[in-house]
């Protein structure tokens, strides 16, 4: 309908002899202020924590090791173990991200250097991720058969390192040496409990989400995840060497 609207009235301008042809478009409110939001700091650097975060914890590569763990036991007794694993991973993570600058300062670590680590240690679990299978740091050879004997496997290794692991404390804490203001700490901490509510409905409904997808697209969501990981542990090692001078800082302009 607008572009009829458009088309007739260019006609319009041509039938009355105008030397310019002025098309005016209005544009939708709605679609400035999605553009707005888009650009916007707030948003940007929540995507940045929320895909970072999520991409680490990785609940849906868990899945094969959680139901091993799990093998035998009832229905509620799963739900409680993955919702202690979901906890763990909550509790780990906002206590990493709450203590993040004190530990910079405490060891004397500057923020390009754990940049360039962090970056590294991603780019390690996303090359494993990207072959579809667990990193190391993520879980060991043996912790599975260990936890599938214990009573109570929920906080470990469930939720420390399967789901908190290395990974996913380097991602908080380089994060959280980004922080300036206050809206970014509660962003990172509410990216933690999304990260962790949505691990809890995949893993206690693993069963469910294992039938829905099958082993060949967690393979495939695993394997997508990787390489958006792969990227992310670039970007990190990239800033972390701009930030020590090694990489000529690019400015926006002509």
């Amino acid at each position: 309908m607008l572009v009829t609207w458009a088309l007739c009235f260019g006609f319009w301008s041509l039938l009355h002899g105008s030397d310019s042809l002025e098309i005016v478009i209005f544009d939708n409110p709605a679609t400035g202020v999605i553009n707005e939001l888009r650009n916007g700091p707030y948003v940007r650097f929540s995507l940045l924590a929320v895909s970072s975060i999520f991409f680490l914890v990785d609940p849906f590569a868990a899945i094969p090791s959680f139901l091993a763990i799990t093998d035998g036991v009832d229905a509620r007794r799963r739900s409680r173990m993955a919702r202690k694993g979901a906890l763990t991973c909550f509790i780990v993570l906002t206590a990493f991200a709450v203590a993040g600058r004190l530990i910079f300062r405490m060891f004397g670590i500057t923020l390009p250097a754990f940049e360039v680590a962090g970056g590294l240690i991603l780019l390690l679990i996303g090359l494993d991720m990207l072959e579809a299978k667990r990193s190391p740091t993520q879980e060991a050879s043996g912790d599975t058969e260990e936890a599938s004997h214990k009573e109570d496997a929920g906080i470990v290794p469930l939720g420390i390192p399967m789901l908190a692991g290395p990974g996913a404390i380097s991602s908080v804490m380089v994060l959280v040496g980004q922080v300036t203001t206050a809206w970014q700490m509660a962003a990172i901490v509410g990216c933690i409990a999304f990260t962790a509510v949505v691990s809890y409905f995949v893993l206690s409904g693993a069963s469910r989400v294992r039938g829905f997808l099958g082993e060949t697209g967690i393979r495939i969501l695993v394997r997508i995840m990787g390489l958006l990981l792969v990227a992310l542990a670039m970007q990190f090692f990239v800033n972390g060497l701009t930030d020590l001078g090694l990489i000529q800082r690019q400015t926006g302009g002509g």
